[in-house]
């Protein structure tokens, strides 16, 4: 966001030169901060309007790769990364999506990964996905017609589970979505899903689930519960309070799904 100018590219990539990569920037800015590029293959798109899901959108819409990778300006990709990917495509051809892994900056895994490759994610494996860890094959995507829904998302009226949404949605077109154990990024910060309060995710589980589980969502919304408790996340007297507030956030989603009518 707000970006006027590339620098914030060279971080990104410490082992080649930014410019040697196919790169599309989607700055979401105000008129009087403009990025420009005298680079060929770094392309920008200066774009008025908020919302993670709307740059997303507006980066699917306008990326000409054949295999697209999701960043945030705030992660390195590690030495050989595209390497990596190549070679998870050729294996798995018919992939929409094929997720990787990404560490710290310790250099630990940012979270519990399978210790293998999987060529159908589960739905667990989706709920628990990233978008710096996905990579897009672009022309199944667009055949899909799946994009990212503009009611989730930083800067949208549910704050998470863009990810989720979409995959869930790929994979209700039968769509093969892949994981591939191999580190492609470093995250240097936490992710916006764990600077939110306990209170703040149920509100948005509660919409999350209602989305992608419809009539289902209070059996996912327990199967959520248990694993918070399980994890010591959450003590049991708070669960009244949290089924309450994620019950608003169901309300507040089927309000908007009925505005949308």
């Amino acid at each position: 966001m707000n970006q006027n100018s590339l620098d914030f590219l060279v971080p990104m990539f410490p082992y080649s030169h930014f410019s040697n990569f196919s790169i599309l920037i989607i700055n979401q800015t105000q008129k009087e901060k403009i990025l420009t590029s005298d680079y060929a293959n770094v392309r920008v798109v200066n774009s008025f309007e908020k919302g993670l899901a709307k740059s997303r959108n507006l980066a699917l819409e306008n990326a000409v790769g054949k295999i697209l990778v999701i960043a945030d300006d705030d992660v390195v990709y590690k030495e050989g990364f595209a390497v990596k990917i190549i070679d998870a495509y050729n294996k798995f051809s018919k992939a929409a999506v094929i997720n990787f892994e990404a560490e710290n900056l310790d250099g630990n895994l940012i979270k519990k990964y399978p210790s293998d490759s999987k060529a159908n994610l589960n739905i667990f494996d989706i709920l628990n996905s990233s978008s710096i860890e996905m990579t897009l094959n672009k022309k199944i995507i667009n055949e899909s017609k799946v994009s990212f829904d503009e009611n989730f998302g930083l800067g949208a009226v549910f704050e998470m589970g863009e990810e989720a949404i979409f995959l869930s949605d790929l994979k209700a077109k039968q769509k093969q979505l892949v994981f591939e154990p191999q580190i492609i990024v470093i995250h240097k910060n936490q992710t916006s899903s764990e600077k939110k309060s306990i209170n703040d995710k149920y509100y948005i589980q509660g919409a999350l689930f209602s989305r992608i589980f419809k009539k289902k969502y209070l059996f996912w919304l327990y199967i959520k519960l248990f694993f918070d408790l399980k994890q010591n996340n959450i003590k049991f007297k708070n669960i009244k309070s949290l089924l309450t507030i994620a019950k608003k956030g169901h309300i507040k989603f089927e309000q908007i799904q009925d505005e949308n009518k």
